[in-house]
């Protein structure tokens, strides 16, 4: 063969699973392992819609359902500012501050952001993204969505209670959670545990489909790095929680028999009242190993959907390749695992053996490579791309900056030297809610932006999204980032009012009203968006099939809506990995998992 004479290939063929161009033709697949799934075919508007088994409208009763507990949330955090900002006017008394903390955190955390990222977008895209019709287990998918309901009931249920919800913090610590003087010490707390508990068993139903699905329903040629890395996110996570999960569980367990039983699991030899109680024996500690040991993989848990999902949307809107898409595998699932090996930097100033502290700080600080790597390969994948500043994509780099921001505070609370000064004050709030707050919430709203014409066919409002955006990207800086400040001067955390004091900068103080008003706005911008998606969809603008001309399979369906079973007849074959953009040569500046590389009209050109 002459030097000017070339052979074309698929540019995929070199990033992803190179044998499946074999002897037996560069389109070869490997044969059908599963059989087809048998879908169950619901015949009434209950079974359709209430107690639907199709995934894609599961995950829609996941995500409403989460909505709606998190605008409980947002209101109590709201009240929580106002009496922060304005004392002296009496908005909350010091029980019902400590019971909307406590309600405030959990729903956020667990019910709302566990529930939206592998409840909602979990369902939605696993089945899609794979090449399945279902779920692996339909009916048991059905009633792990049943199962959150009924631990948001019961968790709802304690505002009603006597004495009201728990106050004991988000967090639950023992001996304060259960003994008397905490507002929700009988009832309040047992209804939490409750409620913690059934989630966590709805949860595992809910994460065994996700596991199955992901490794066993995948269609032809979907191998493992041809998977999108919002399910190889979703994938991690749901691993994740089913490791992590039951230490919250035996923990609630363990929690609800010393209140209800007397037993003394946690409750060491204490006088409550002035009365010494009949426990002893008991160690508050435990429990927090236990809590954190749950606690900070649930970070995780929520984090690693969010970076497949940011991936996805860079990807798209850039219309470039994901740079060092291997690497990017590899970095989630060592995130996943590292994971379980820094949860006591939570714990630095809770009395446990100093030595700890040493081994957790180190092991902080490693996990902080993998999460590096991610943050490089967004930045690389953007370089010298074109980008198209959608709203998907906007919400994407808002979510890098973000998360970028409140990472590298986390390496200042890693540190034990440092963190033991900034412990319980505002600079930990501040962090905690840059990381685990905003920067995932800001990609649930890009995801919902990128997605919704694949739900509705519709797209939502562009300018009420451009006016969400400012404003909940600005408005979140000025809620925030005074937090900083104010814990650099040593104002403390869960305080229910603070006046000025000798020992406090005043400034630090009056930042409370400037941050509550943000909030407020904030909060407010929120009320757009809803109505943004009330409104887009059913009178949004029309999308055309594949708008954003996306590669991933959920967007190759024969329907857009998908109908039941996803893909028609016959199930689609995949032929590359989903991020094959801007191919020299070809027609197209993207290139569908699904089109054979004997397809690929001028791919790739390489000498011989």
């Amino acid at each position: 063969m002459r030097d000017d004479e070339y052979k074309i290939e698929a540019k995929s063929s070199s990033v992803s699973d190179v044998g499946s161009a074999t002897s037996e033709g560069i389109d070869y697949l490997p044969p059908k392992e599963i059989p087809d799934q048998d879908l169950y075919h619901s015949h009434s508007w209950w079974t359709t819609y209430v107690f639907s088994q199709d995934a894609k409208y599961i995950g829609m009763q996941y995500a409403l359902t989460a909505l709606g507990t998190g605008l409980l949330g947002l209101i109590l955090s709201w009240l929580m500012r106002l009496q922060i900002a304005f004392p002296g006017l009496g908005i909350l008394d010091p029980a019902a501050y400590y019971q909307f903390v406590t309600m405030h955190g959990m729903i956020m955390v667990i019910y709302l952001l566990t529930a939206l990222f592998l409840g909602g977008f979990g369902n939605l895209l696993v089945p899609l993204m794979c090449g399945s019709r279902d779920m692996a287990f339909p009916y048991v998918n059905m009633l792990s969505y049943w199962m959150f309901v009924l631990a948001v009931i019961v968790l709802l249920a304690s505002f009603f209670a006597p004495g009201g919800p728990t106050g004991a913090g988000w967090t639950l610590y023992p001996p304060q959670a259960i003994t008397a003087g905490t507002p929700g010490n009988t009832w309040g707390i047992a209804l939490m545990l409750i409620s913690l508990v059934l989630f966590v068993a709805g949860f595992t139903m809910g994460g065994l489909n996700y596991i199955v699905t992901t490794l066993q329903y995948r269609t032809r040629g979907m191998t493992l790095m041809r998977l999108p890395l919002s399910i190889w996110g979703i994938f991690v996570a749901t691993v994740l929680a089913l490791l992590a999960f039951p230490a919250l569980l035996v923990g609630g367990i363990m929690m609800t028999l010393d209140s209800l039983l007397g037993t003394s699991f946690f409750m060491p030899t204490i006088i409550s009242m002035g009365e010494k109680l009949s426990t002893e024996g008991g160690s508050p500690v435990l429990f927090q190993h236990l809590f954190w040991f749950f606690g900070h993989p649930e970070v995780y848990i929520v984090a690693l959907p969010a970076f497949g999902i940011v991936s996805d949307l860079i990807s798209v809107h850039a219309r470039k390749n994901i740079f060092g898409y291997r690497m990017m595998v590899w970095a989630i699932v060592g995130i996943g695992a590292l994971s379980f090996f820094v949860w006591a930097h939570h714990m630095y100033v809770s009395g446990m053996n100093p030595w700890f502290g040493f081994f957790f700080a180190t092991t902080t600080l490693i996990i902080a490579i993998p999460t590096a790597i991610k943050v490089y390969n967004w930045i690389l994948t953007l370089w010298r791309s074109n980008i198209q500043l959608t709203l998907p994509m906007l919400f994407a780099l808002a979510f890098i900056v973000t998360f970028l921001n409140g990472g590298l505070t986390g390496l200042f609370l890693g540190n034990v030297t440092v963190d033991v000064p900034l412990s319980d004050t505002y600079f930990v709030v501040a962090h905690f809610h840059m990381v685990m707050g905003i920067a995932p919430v800001l990609v649930v709203f890009g995801a919902v932006y990128h997605w919704f014409p694949l739900i509705t066919g519709r797209f939502l409002d562009e300018k009420m999204g451009r006016i969400h955006f400012w404003i909940t990207f600005i408005g979140s800086y000025a809620i925030y980032f005074p937090m900083h400040y104010q814990g650099f001067v040593g104002v403390p955390r869960r305080y229910f009012e603070i006046y000025d004091s000798p020992y406090m900068s005043v400034s630090g103080l009056t930042l409370n009203a400037f941050i509550t008003v943000a909030a407020l706005v904030v909060g407010a911008a929120q009320l757009i968006f809803l109505y943004s998606l009330i409104y887009s969809a059913r009178a949004g603008k029309k999308a055309d099939k594949n708008p954003w001309k996306a590669n991933s399979l959920e967007w190759q369906t024969p329907e857009m809506p998908p109908a039941h079973g996803n893909f028609g007849k016959e199930l689609p074959k995949v032929y590359r990995w989903p991020y094959d953009f801007n191919v020299p040569g070809a027609k197209e500046d993207y290139i569908p998992q699904t089109v054979p590389s004997s397809k690929v009209k001028e791919a790739k050109v390489e000498k011989t």
